[in-house]
């Protein structure tokens, strides 16, 4: 088998960003000034169980299939602060405690390696090159799926780990009122699941006064189905990158740690 190329970051405007899901690890080379992929990417089934060790040695494959040289940014769905792993409500529990960053880093034989969690990646994406890109102020990113996942950015400042689907709403967590998998478990019509969501979207209005809601997950495909019949006062629109989102935060988030020139301008106001 042929190895790739080597590419090295210094001065090609490009990043290298990883989605760690639960169903495969994905990773790509981002185009930081369009947003766009680099080439192929890159896919493995996630290991089971997806221990720490286990994710970063799929990673240092993904990473090495793409023969990439420089600072890499990884997703995990979790809290994640100073590189540590806080949380792990949907993956599992060894990650508790764990160094992520310190660990990627050593399997990847000493690079920087940048850790974030997934919804604050896929916020920093869709605001810059997503449905975001033409809006300002206080946007918020909700990922509709098994949970609700969220990110809030201010003029492009990401404000990190916010866990907004944790907030009680009507003494349960808004995710067990208003996640994408309550509508299927209970088999709820748009209308009757839009109403839900509606609550749950006024009461974030109520505390943090957004200028725009942005829809992600895979319910954001539907959503001529449900986001015209919600009720609350801030607009929301779908989420535009779909499944690429993560990667590309991933990716921006490299950059910004590794303190670039252009990762300024991925992180502040135009």
């Amino acid at each position: 088998m042929t190895q790739p190329a080597t590419v090295q970051p210094a001065d090609t405007g490009q990043a290298l960003g990883v989605d760690v899901g639960g169903s495969g690890v994905k990773g790509a080379i981002v185009d930081l000034a369009t947003g766009e992929f680099v080439g192929d990417r890159v896919r493995i089934e996630t290991p089971q169980p997806a221990t720490p060790a286990a994710i970063a040695a799929t990673t240092a494959q993904i990473v090495e299939q793409l023969g990439w040289a420089g600072p890499i940014g990884v997703t995990v769905p979790a809290v994640v602060t100073g590189g540590i792993v806080r949380t792990a409500a949907n993956i599992d529990k060894s990650w508790i405690g764990t160094d992520a960053a310190a660990l990627f880093s050593r399997t990847l034989d000493g690079r920087p390696v940048t850790v974030l969690n997934d919804a604050d990646a896929a916020g920093l994406a869709e605001d810059r090159y997503g449905a975001g890109r033409e809006h300002s102020g206080v946007i918020i990113l909700l990922t509709f799926g098994t949970g609700i996942g969220s990110a809030v950015l201010n003029n492009g400042v990401l404000l990190p780990n916010t866990e907004f689907g944790h907030f009680e709403v009507n003494g349960k967590d808004a995710e067990r009122r208003a996640a994408a998998s309550v509508r299927e478990r209970k088999d709820l019509s748009w209308k009757k699941w839009s109403k839900r969501v509606s609550k749950v979207l006024i009461r974030y209005e109520d505390l943090f006064w957004p200028d725009l809601f942005i829809a992600g997950g895979g319910v954001s495909r539907k959503a001529d189905k449900w986001i015209p019949r919600l009720t609350n006062r801030t607009p929301m629109i779908a989420a535009q990158l779909e499944n690429t989102a993560g990667i590309v935060g991933a990716a921006m988030a490299s950059v910004a740690i590794a303190g670039t020139a252009s990762a300024s301008s991925t992180n502040t106001p135009e």
